[in-house]
């Protein structure tokens, strides 16, 4: 799931975090959070995913990781997602941001909830934002934060505990905004494009949202996900896995895979922006996430978007007789994100032709 706004026709209704909600209730799952017909029940045993992994130091203009390229374009086409090594984070860097992630969901409640998100934005702690009463809740709760650019960070949700929690998740910012133009770049000579066509249209009022999420364990992992099938609206999404838990699981030719865990490695998908500025080449992946019964799961991902009046549409050179045009000009794809998610629908229908 990806940066968007609430459109003003909805009526947003309050609602607890799952970690509230567990004080409350030691056995029964709520019935929000029941999957309802239409969502296929959860199966945490599926084939693991043949992943792969690509090192970014290969991806350089400099270097001679044909290969390489090679690689990132077979996985984009397939509509796979991969890992990337040699990213310029350290094993204990990436350890480092599972901590701050861990701990923060583990200071008291009261505490936490300084941190709460209004009911009508993602922005600070929560969990799902509420259209109705017979909505399906993911069973999961969030800290979402805009980190780039810097002036538009609203440092009451950024938490004071645990104390490195803000410097480090600068860092992480910092290293992130380096891997996203090495791959955009990558992307485009991949197709024999510009190189900086991908750079053009993420442009100079890019963001960057940060999402810090955390699985509880529940009773009845059988009936509930953590996330519901969804692709990103992003133009690329950066995952740091949980280093035991698996949970994540990916849609290819219509079956179910799980992701495996790469502890140093980043997980990368590109999101549906892209999709619809390759035409159709890349393809943005359908994932979710399923719960685990005993273990709680988190996992920490960077969204990089265009400014939301960016207008993204097909590359010309990427149309011709035999590919003729599949999408139409969108902006604003975070409004769109949020209507279409919320109705168990892919965003990117909207701007097929």
């Amino acid at each position: 799931m990806a940066e968007y706004s609430t459109p003003a026709k909805f009526e947003l209704l309050p609602t607890k975090t799952v970690q509230e909600q567990l004080t409350e209730v030691e056995i029964l799952v709520p019935q929000n959070y029941i999957l309802k017909d239409g969502i296929p029940l959860p199966d945490p045993s599926v084939e693991l995913m043949d992943i792969p992994v690509i090192d970014l130091g290969l991806l350089t203009p400099y270097s001679e990781g044909v290969e390489e390229l090679d690689k990132l374009r077979s996985a984009l086409i397939t509509g796979c997602c991969f890992h990337v090594i040699n990213h310029g984070m350290t094993a204990e860097f990436l350890d480092e941001v599972r901590e701050i992630t861990k701990q923060f969901f583990a200071i008291p409640m009261e505490e936490k909830q300084k941190y709460l998100r209004a009911v009508n934005d993602v922005e600070g702690y929560g969990n799902d934002i509420v259209l109705s009463e017979q909505q399906t809740l993911d069973w999961t709760d969030r800290l979402y934060l805009t980190v780039y650019p810097p002036d538009q960070r609203k440092y009451k949700f950024w938490p004071e505990n645990p104390i490195s929690f803000r410097d480090t998740l600068d860092q992480f910012t910092s290293r992130s905004q380096v891997i996203t133009e090495t791959l955009l770049k990558s992307m485009a000579r991949s197709l024999n494009l510009e190189e900086d066509c991908f750079m053009d249209k993420y442009g100079e009022q890019r963001k960057m949202e940060a999402r810090f999420n955390f699985y509880p364990p529940c009773s009845r992992p059988d009936c509930v996900l953590g996330f519901k099938p969804h692709s990103d609206s992003s133009i690329i999404t950066i995952l740091l896995q949980d280093k035991e838990v698996e949970g994540l699981q990916f849609l290819k030719d219509d079956q179910w895979f799980r992701a495996p865990i790469v502890p140093e490695a980043l997980l990368i998908n590109v999101g549906d922006q892209v999709e619809i500025m390759t035409n159709g080449l890349f393809k943005s992946p359908v994932h979710k996430v399923v719960i685990n019964g005993e273990k709680e799961r988190i996992s920490f991902a960077v969204f990089c978007f265009p400014d939301s009046e960016t207008e993204i549409e097909p590359f010309d050179c990427l149309i011709n007789e035999s590919r003729p045009r599949l999408y139409k000009k969108m902006k604003n794809y975070g409004d769109i994100f949020f209507e279409y998610h919320q109705q168990g629908r892919r965003p990117i229908e909207a701007a097929i032709i």
